[in-house]
């Protein structure tokens, strides 16, 4: 048992009663040597910063100094002294160091500098480095700010499935889950796959969504909130997408266009609001080593209205532009989706601010939106009566900074017979979907809901530029690995 309880390395930094003995526990970021004094840098991950231990080399085993190098693991008991340098107020006068684990040359870690996507290949020690440690305890920080919005808000808490029979987005990538043996499988006459003996009896995958579930409970609860692990097969190799990511989608029961555009702000300022009070000393390391402007731009998100853009006059703005000279890469009239790169031209170049779309084309977004009022010569009436030359969605999507879409959101269509409409429209499936129509079908009821990527609440909010590097392991196509 160790004689002096362990002090984590944030409360050792903020005590002040010097002369007293302590005992702390951590990871050697580095070990400066000379004659008379040695000064190890230690940090347990409680923290950004690090307490400097003072060791007087001759009073110590110089065999057992040699071992405390980079990436060690030590315990060291001393003194709490006043810190003679600048930067922080106390140290420790070190007595007695123990090593838990060497670490030699080889540690993938004990550069400085690297690259990120070295980093990505030693993904398993990454977390230790400076950097990540911020992320990581920032992305505790957003969850935690996430749970408590929604429970300060009068939100219920709701897990929806993560294996499902039906595909919420009906986009056909998804990842399957069987106990069938691949290389026996059983098949019909026509050569499709026979699910009678699998676990679940028919065909089952992993969750690209909890929306449609979500809905199910705020029509039984009013207000709830899902935030879990979601599943897409995409083959995509971009700094925005993983294939295995976690999504908050809050549903509301009773709530309009409007509303769901007020709750979608208000919730996206309280988070950042909560990044800027509770985690300081981390966004502060990242303005300084990741992105300088990271502080100022979270705080201009807090000074700002969110403008409140019909998609039929964002794309006349983005075709102003290119009348003027701006160049896109892709496409962008009406009826085109937009590309990334069109959303942060309107909400970095044009307003300077974050932006709500809204109303956005039918054949785009899912059967579910609800459809805005149509017009005599077959467009559609929107918000605030904007008028679209074909039928439009009451879609609500936030788009940030540097990000692009991070939130995507509608009004749900409550009509049985509209939604039904809908669906032949588009000629969908839906066997697996029966109890999705039951809720049109027996005491429907108006409501609204979002999705939000929780990894690009991440990246907008740490300054970083990958997606694969605000979670601790991320799943791309071809890497599943730690």
């Amino acid at each position: 048992m160790d004689s002096v309880k362990r002090t984590k390395i944030i409360d050792a930094l903020a005590r002040t009663d010097f002369g007293a003995p302590i005992c702390v526990k951590g990871w050697v970021r580095t070990h400066r040597s000379s004659k008379a004094v040695d000064f190890i840098a230690l940090n347990d991950g409680s923290t950004i910063k690090n307490i400097q231990l003072v060791v007087d080399p001759t009073k110590m085993d110089a065999e057992l100094l040699k071992q405390v190098t980079t990436g060690a693991c030590i315990k060291a008991e001393g003194t709490l002294v006043e810190s003679q340098g600048a930067g922080q107020t106390s140290e420790i006068q070190c007595s007695v160091i123990e090593v838990y684990g060497t670490c030699d040359n080889e540690y993938p870690m004990q550069k400085k500098g690297q690259s990120f996507e070295v980093m990505r290949k030693n993904a398993h020690m990454r977390l230790r480095t400076n950097t990540f440690g911020a992320i990581m305890r920032i992305r505790h920080n957003m969850a935690m700010a996430i749970h408590t919005y929604f429970h300060e808000h009068g939100f219920f808490y709701f897990h929806t499935p993560l294996i499902t029979a039906s595909d919420c987005e009906g986009a056909g990538n998804m990842f399957q889950v069987t106990t069938k043996n691949l290389y026996d499988l059983k098949k019909d006459k026509d050569g499709k796959i026979i699910y009678d003996d699998d676990f679940f009896g028919e065909q089952t995958s992993l969750t690209v969504s909890g929306q449609l579930e979500g809905e199910l409970g705020a029509t039984a609860l009013g207000s709830i909130y899902t935030f879990g692990p979601t599943f897409r097969a995409e083959n995509s190799n971009t700094p925005r997408h993983l294939a295995e990511f976690w999504m908050v989608e809050p549903e509301v029961a009773f709530l309009d266009q409007e509303e769901l555009m007020d709750l979608e702000e208000d919730f996206i300022k309280y988070c950042v609001r909560w990044a800027l009070d509770h985690c300081k000393d981390d966004l502060e390391f990242l303005n300084k080593m990741i992105d300088k402007t990271l502080i100022e731009r979270l705080e201009g998100v807090l000074r700002e209205e969110f403008v409140r853009l019909p998609y039929t006059e964002g794309i006349r703005i983005l075709q102003e532009a290119i009348q003027k000279g701006k160049k896109f890469e892709f496409p962008c009239n009406w009826g085109d989706d937009l590309a990334s790169e069109h959303e942060r031209y309107l909400v970095e170049e044009h307003f300077k601010k974050p932006v709500i779309m809204t109303d956005y084309p039918r054949e785009f977004k899912s059967f579910y939106m609800k459809q805005n009022h149509d017009t005599a010569d077959g467009g559609s009436i929107g918000y605030r009566g904007a008028v679209a030359p074909g039928p439009t969605m009451q879609g609500t999507d936030v788009l940030f900074p540097q990000i692009g879409e991070i939130i995507g959101g509608s009004v749900r269509e409550e009509s049985y017979e509209k939604l039904m409409s809908e669906v032949e429209r588009r000629q969908m499936d839906m066997t697996h979907l029966w109890w999705y129509l039951d809720t049109r079908r027996w005491g429907s009821c108006p409501h609204a809901g979002f999705g939000l990527g929780f990894e690009r609440l991440i990246l907008f909010v740490t300054g970083m530029q990958n997606i694969r590097d605000v979670i601790p392991f991320p799943r791309t196509p071809k890497n599943a690995e730690f």
